[in-house]
């Protein structure tokens, strides 16, 4: 629940794009719900700015206000996981461990910029000093993005934010989550495994969570030769932060695990040589 200027209860708030919208102007749908919307093609609101063509111009800004704004981003890891995951819950320290050691290592950290293990994460890149990043969504009922964001871009459709964490990271962390989680999960295991996208890691954190779907895909459809065993081995599996950072940073390197003199001793990054200097092109 959002509040007024006088501190008293208010009406839900939703973000619309750059908008904030606040009671009655609040309860339209989403742009994602019209986008998908299956009303009848003829009727009058499809011939005003809410049409398909216009909203291709729309989706078209949304592209340029993203690329425009983490252009210069540098080497990133995004980090995903539930929004319901509380502060003192054992994945959300474990996911604030993980942003904690991803930005003493010289990255920047993305996530959905939510509540939950989101937060925890660009929390531990905040308290190292890194870079925290967050991608938010325009949703039915209030998110917002938390407090440990340092740059926050706000997106209306699913798919353009599909594409800033797809670009823009080097690889991904997961930690358990729900059906957003995995969305999320499988579109990068999608590309990585079409060859859309080249060296990408993506490490679950927490075998016990993830080790019955990893279980699953091979014994179901890796058995009905519906995707090839060697596919299963795209994902990693890790039992603390430490592993789970060590495994992102191994295949990122892409030839091994940086031996001690090749780090900054004041702050312990990697260091250009093994390939990760600001602004390089993705």
């Amino acid at each position: 629940m959002s509040h007024d200027g006088d501190g008293g209860a208010s009406a839900p708030r939703i973000r619309r794009g750059p908008q904030t919208l606040r009671g009655a102007a609040a309860a339209g749908p989403t742009f994602d719900q019209m986008l998908l919307s299956s009303d009848d093609p003829r009727s009058s609101e499809r011939q005003s700015t809410t049409t398909d063509a216009w909203r291709v111009l729309r989706i078209q800004g949304e592209f340029v206000e993203g690329f425009g704004a983490l252009a210069d981003l540098g080497p990133a890891i995004s980090v995903f996981g539930s929004a319901r995951t509380g502060p003192g819950a054992a994945e959300y320290e474990q996911a604030r461990e993980v942003g904690r050691r991803l930005a003493e290592a010289g990255f920047g950290v993305v996530t959905g910029g939510g509540p939950g293990a989101m937060e925890a994460a660009n929390r531990g890149a905040k308290e190292a000093g890194g870079l925290s990043i967050g991608l938010g969504i325009e949703l039915p009922h209030e998110q917002g993005m938390n407090d440990w964001v340092d740059l926050g871009v706000d997106f209306r459709y699913f798919f353009v934010r599909k594409v800033m964490f797809l670009k823009y990271s080097q690889g991904f962390v997961v930690v358990p989550g729900g059906l957003g989680t995995l969305d999320e999960l499988f579109e990068a295991l999608t590309l990585v495994q079409t060859g859309k996208v080249t060296a990408f890691p993506v490490v679950l954190l927490g075998r016990d969570f993830w080790g019955p779907l990893v279980d699953w895909i091979r014994d179901s459809l890796v058995e009905r030769g519906m995707v090839n065993p060697a596919d299963v081995s795209l994902l990693q599996l890790a039992d603390s932060p430490e592993e789970a950072v060590h495994l992102v940073l191994n295949t990122v390197a892409g030839r091994r695990w940086p031996d001690r003199e090749d780090w900054d001793p004041d702050h312990q990054r990697i260091t250009a040589d093994h390939g990760f200097a600001a602004g390089d092109p993705q």
